[in-house]
């Protein structure tokens, strides 16, 4: 358990109806006591908050959380206050005045709900994602991770694998005696559920990248085709500049925003064509770049049957730009003629991309897995040479669940805990 006892506001801050201050550690009850009274190592109370010298603080509902039983898994005390920035200061400063207290780093509640046993690392990711949720099918994936989906699954592929260890284990154990069943076939079928599965995630973890990280929509074309006054429609507001002059985007915009419950970035680019000026020509090279990078592209042609001006890949869409008047293939984003047609069909598209995502979604998942994956087929390659060599077997199925137990947090993962709590606030 960690020596010192931390603090810190775990609310935004800013006017707000309630606030709610975190302590936790072991001389939580005690420094609570000091502003609250005498409390109980469960429970909760309305109590009024006094500083060093009597004078009253605020009224707050006070919640203590017993150790072990607490998110942290150390004692915890909650003060609940009304929420102006002056309430919260003068608490804040009265704890900051008790030599039992010092302030929490960012991130250092869950860090300790880590460290006891409350959650495990792949949780911890779950609730980091969880806390940056922006869309709605964000935070069913968040819930998921947070609520232990990734851990189950490693739990199931560790324990076959255990048992496939165990087997080949008891045939080195009884090398010089005769093992009454060949149990090779056994360890096989167990490897090879095991990599299905693997093999299965490691498909889905791109998707589930863009589910996290936000799908890129990049809309191209010639100069002068309405690219920037589209995406001021899809937007709802100015974003770009807008005018008659061919070449007024130089740069890549990005507006962010929520397309059928995905994390969609539209991206507004400059008009692709030869040009004698050195600034457009840089931004005609970084629109190729953006686009070539982008999940999906919306290209915009003059007429109905002209070539886009890059490349198509799957999915792209094609439409005839400043289309004012409502037809197939065309839009506006003048008159918004095409524009519900083009959201829906963007929706769909990423929408069939996201269904095939997995639970593990992060570049470290993608890495265990693929380090788990090729131990195991090296596993089952020397099977498939008899049994011979059993202590081989037994390291390179060692090796693999040493790589997946990698992904929950079971060894080997400070290096990766520092960037991981660095993205929470203060009070998580």
């Amino acid at each position: 358990m960690s020596a010192q006892t931390i603090f810190a506001l775990a609310t935004a801050r800013g006017r707000a109806g309630i606030a709610v201050i975190r302590l936790s550690g072991p001389d939580a009850l005690t420094a609570a006591a000091a502003l609250a009274g005498a409390l109980p190592e469960a429970g909760r109370s309305l109590r009024r908050l006094h500083d060093g010298d009597g004078e009253i603080l605020d009224e707050a509902l006070v919640l203590t959380f017993a150790p072990r039983r607490s998110f942290t898994g150390e004692a915890v005390v909650e003060f609940q206050c009304h929420g102006s920035m002056a309430v919260v200061s003068a608490v804040l400063g009265t704890l900051g005045q008790n030599p039992l207290l010092r302030p929490a780093e960012a991130g250092e509640f869950t860090r300790r709900a880590l460290e006891n046993g409350r959650l495990d690392l792949a949780r911890v990711e779950g609730l980091a994602d969880l806390i940056d949720a922006e869309t709605e099918a964000q935070r069913r994936h968040a819930v998921r991770v947070f609520g232990g989906a990734l851990r189950a699954l490693v739990e199931g592929w560790r324990a076959d694998l255990l048992r496939a260890a165990a087997l080949i284990e008891a045939t080195i154990d009884f090398a010089d005696e005769d093992v009454p069943v060949d149990v090779l076939p056994e360890v096989a079928e167990l490897l090879n559920g095991v990599m299905g599965e693997v093999q299965s995630e490691l498909r889905g973890i791109g998707a589930a990248e863009r589910l996290r990280e936000g799908f890129e929509v990049a809309i191209v074309g010639r100069p002068n085709l309405g690219k920037s006054t589209l995406l001021n429609r899809l937007a709802g507001r100015d974003a770009a500049i807008t005018s008659t002059v061919a070449g007024t985007t130089r740069d890549v915009i990005e507006v962010r925003m929520d397309l059928a419950g995905l994390p969609v970035t539209l991206l507004d680019t400059a008009g692709l064509r030869e040009s004698a000026d050195e600034v457009e020509r840089i931004g005609v090279e970084r629109a190729k770049a953006r686009a070539a990078q982008a999940d999906l592209r919306v290209h915009l042609v003059q007429n109905e049957g002209d070539a886009p001006e890059i490349g198509l890949e799957a999915d792209d869409i094609i439409l005839v730009a400043k289309s004012d008047s409502p037809r197939p293939g065309g839009i506006s984003g003048v008159t918004g003629a095409g524009v519900e047609e083009l959201i829906g069909h963007i929706g769909e598209t990423l929408s069939r991309r996201a269904a095939g995502a997995g639970t593990a979604s992060r570049a470290r998942h993608r890495r265990s897995l693929l380090i788990a994956d090729e131990h195991l087929g090296r596993a089952l390659e020397l099977i498939g040479q008899g049994a011979d060599n059993p202590d081989l077997i037994a390291e390179e199925l060692r090796r693999g669940i040493r790589a997946l137990e990698e992904m929950v947090g079971r060894i080997d993962v400070e290096e990766v805990l520092g960037e991981i709590f660095s993205s929470f606030c203060i009070g998580k």
